[in-house]
């Protein structure tokens, strides 16, 4: 009777080994780092449905799973992207703070000299590049980027763009020079406010991210003219560049963090360890490999460095075309 309890304990502790083996290992991985904040605010320029608002909302419903905090996304529209860059200027930087970037807030620093720059926030990531596309509603006469530009060279074209500041309005201003025609280019707050005149046919054609645009594409509201990137699209090969179809116009977009000047050291490398981890992940891979989104994963030095060769870059560009002196 003695050797049965024996026998029947050693299954038991067995079994417990075993499962422990197989089961410890990934309950310690799925523990998010620990983090001084409870929540983190995730500030945007954009309107809701704007590129960087989608950006940021999508990443959300993720992050919680590598960083223990809770993370909410707060839109801070106006100025092209001044009154966010205030905001995060003058809060203290101690990681509960942090904001999106995009190009916005290197041409809003160099054409409009708010009262704070780019130059006042730290980069924390750089996590992709973001194509930019034209676009023109589906039911529309354009079926390519010539179309729309043989019929500016008829009447003045519309295009428009998610703000003034952005690199869509370079994008936008480059081809009209490129093409040597006369068109509009109308500025909005976000992205979602230029669909809507897009889809109403008040634009001729927009320029943004196919994030953005993911909705409306799908939906068959929104047709793809061409893309302004150097090569095409892996999600869509049938769509030429911009480039390919006679107008020599290529943008790069990057999309990261930034938070105020002078952040931990011990908090960078929270975001540096987790940031990977969450571009890895299975289910955030399929959400930001639908929205065309490149993974190009820089560190805070790294994405510095970039940031500094852009904004170099940007206001030689502004110079020579006489935008600034």
């Amino acid at each position: 009777m003695r050797k049965l309890v024996i026998k029947k304990l050693s299954a038991a502790f067995v079994f417990a080994a075993i499962s422990a083996f197989f089961v410890a290992p990934a309950d310690v991985r799925a523990q998010p780092a620990p983090y001084p904040h409870k929540v983190v605010t995730l500030v945007t320029h954009s309107s809701p449905g704007g590129g960087s608002d989608v950006f940021l909302r999508e990443m959300v419903k993720y992050l919680g799973k590598y960083i223990g905090a809770t993370f909410v996304v707060e839109n801070v529209s106006g100025g092209s992207g001044a009154r966010a860059l205030s905001k995060l200027a003058t809060s203290k930087p101690d990681g509960s703070i942090f904001y999106a970037t995009t190009p916005t807030y290197i041409f809003t620093s160099l054409l409009s000299k708010p009262q704070h720059t780019w130059r006042d926030l730290q980069p924390l990531a750089i996590m992709f590049a973001d194509p930019e596309v034209l676009y023109t509603r589906a039911d529309g006469p354009h079926k390519s980027v010539r179309d729309v530009i043989e019929h500016g060279r008829k009447a003045r074209a519309r295009f428009g763009v998610a703000n003034p500041a952005s690199l869509e309005r370079q994008a936008a201003e480059r081809l009209k020079t490129a093409a040597q025609i006369n068109a509009a280019v109308v500025s909005h707050e976000g992205g979602g406010d230029l669909m809507i005149n897009v889809l109403n046919g008040t634009l001729d054609a927009g320029v943004g991210e196919i994030q953005e645009l993911r909705t409306q594409l799908s939906a068959g509201k929104v047709r793809l003219l061409g893309s302004f990137t150097d090569k095409r699209l892996s999600d869509f090969p049938d769509l030429p560049t911009v480039k390919e179809q006679g107008f020599d116009v290529v943008v790069h977009k990057f999309r990261g963090l930034a938070g105020p000047k002078g952040l931990p050291a011990e908090i960078i490398a929270v975001w540096e360890k987790a940031l990977p981890q969450l571009l890895a992940d299975p289910d955030y891979k399929k959400i930001y490999g639908s929205e065309s989104l490149i993974v190009d994963f820089r560190g805070a030095a790294q994405a510095g460095e970039l940031v500094e060769t852009f904004a170099r870059e940007a206001e030689a560009f502004l110079k020579e075309s006489g935008v600034i002196k």
